[in-house]
């Protein structure tokens, strides 16, 4: 079976504060590239009640015509933080082919064509449409968890989905991300449900849950998460902090991932670092002296938990349309390690990405923070996983062996907490 190459999609927004979309422009497939213009109507919002705001300020601005894109980029970066990632990608696929796992080819399809057919309940404010003029959103009513695992599961083997488990699935294809997820809605709440996966060596979900509950009883601004069961596995729960619910409807927080902020793509993604993150918070964000310190505080912990997997689209910030603040911390996913010696995702001082507390100590300057506040960040943060690891691990149902897989090796590794 073939796909057809889409030559053009409309941006749909939902405005600050809204629960429904607008059309914003027009994006189209040029020699490679996608280009972005914002259609006249949208323009003539400026001065209204309700005015058009920049999907992203200042990749693009206001204004008519075709809009350029930032140097090295084949698509602006806050249309792309829209697009499905690897798992997103690899459910398309199986749903357009019937075929392939983890070996899945995903430059079969087209950007557009991503955007197009993945599902409508996106992470931030967009949705993508053949249309610029009819809005009909590609959702579907919830199932239950164990479709969604079965579906998963089917993917992943590259197993064709039933229609049945295609449509369970599909809803999530969206966000971001490689491992098995999708998104559901219960008790007027919506969340990110992440599964484990065939390929697992240890209980990753519940390594989430428990970085992610002692990253917010350290009182850094987290997502709050839950963990669960269905069809006999464990799933983490993270709560959707790009939504908020007005009566029956739902209105949707704008956001960009950093990546976006860096002007950088996923192939550059390697010179991304904290240094430039926290200059773009200096001059950029809505209380810079206390986003600078929670920022830090998450690098911190990071290492802390053994999370080397803190590239920048796992950093992310709400965009009102004038100012950007960050997002709760998601994500916090301790990693796989054979070793002591380890090194973050972004660099973290100057070409240095040690994951080690002395690599902070280094940059610390570029957060605005002493060295005695510093010292305080990092015994603060020692001394909470410390005191609440046992009681966590017992609320996680965490078993003695991943236990002692985690505790030293992933969680306090005496090579990161070298000063």
């Amino acid at each position: 079976m073939t796909s057809r190459i889409e030559k053009e999609a409309f941006v749909w927004i939902w405005l600050p504060g809204e629960t429904g979309p607008v059309v914003a422009g027009r994006l189209e497939a040029d020699n490679g590239n996608i280009l972005f213009n914002y259609g006249k109507s949208y323009l003539n919002r400026i001065g209204d009640s309700k005015p058009a705001i920049a999907i992203y300020e200042p990749e693009l601005p206001l204004r008519a015509g075709v809009l350029p894109l930032p140097e090295g980029l084949i698509m602006p970066g806050c249309i792309r933080d829209a697009a499905p990632d690897a798992w997103g990608r690899r459910v398309i696929i199986n749903k357009k082919f019937g075929l392939k796992g983890a070996g899945t080819d995903t430059t079969k399809l087209d950007e557009l064509t991503y955007l197009l057919e993945s599902g409508s309940d996106r992470i931030g404010a967009l949705d993508f449409q053949r249309s610029p003029t009819e809005y009909v959103p590609r959702t579907v009513n919830n199932v239950s968890m164990e479709e969604l695992i079965e579906s998963a599961e089917r993917v992943e083997k590259g197993v064709p989905l039933t229609p049945e488990l295609d449509q369970a699935l599909f809803h999530g294809s969206s966000i971001g991300g490689a491992r098995p997820k999708a998104l559901i809605q219960k008790q007027g709440k919506k969340y990110v449900a992440k599964f484990s996966s065939s390929t697992d060596l240890y209980s990753v979900v519940k390594a989430e849950f428990i970085a992610m509950r002692l990253a917010q009883l350290a009182g850094l601004n987290v997502a709050p998460v839950n963990l669960g069961k269905a069809a006999g596995k464990d799933v983490l729960l993270i709560e959707r902090f790009d939504r908020v619910q007005k009566g029956d409807k739902w209105a949707r927080k704008a956001l960009v991932s950093a990546l976006t902020l860096f002007q950088l793509d996923d192939m550059m993604a390697r010179y991304a670092s904290y240094e430039t993150l926290s200059e773009i918070i200096r001059h950029r964000f809505a209380n810079p002296k206390h986003t600078l310190k929670e920022l830090f505080s998450r690098l911190v912990f990071n290492i802390l938990c053994g999370n080397t997997d803190d590239h920048a689209r796992n950093h992310a910030a709400f965009w009102d349309g004038e100012t950007l603040t960050l997002t709760p911390a998601y994500d916090i996913c301790p990693q796989g390690r054979t070793g002591n010696e380890a090194s973050q995702a972004m660099l973290i001082s100057g070409d240095n990405n040690l994951s080690q507390l002395k690599t902070c100590l280094e940059t610390a300057h570029n957060f605005l923070l002493s060295e005695e506040e510093t010292r305080e960040i990092f015994g603060n943060l020692i001394a909470v996983i410390e005191q609440h690891w046992d009681a966590v691990c017992e609320d996680a149902g965490l078993n003695e062996v991943d236990k002692m897989f985690l505790w030293r090796r992933q969680f306090l590794n005496p090579y990161s907490v070298e000063q």
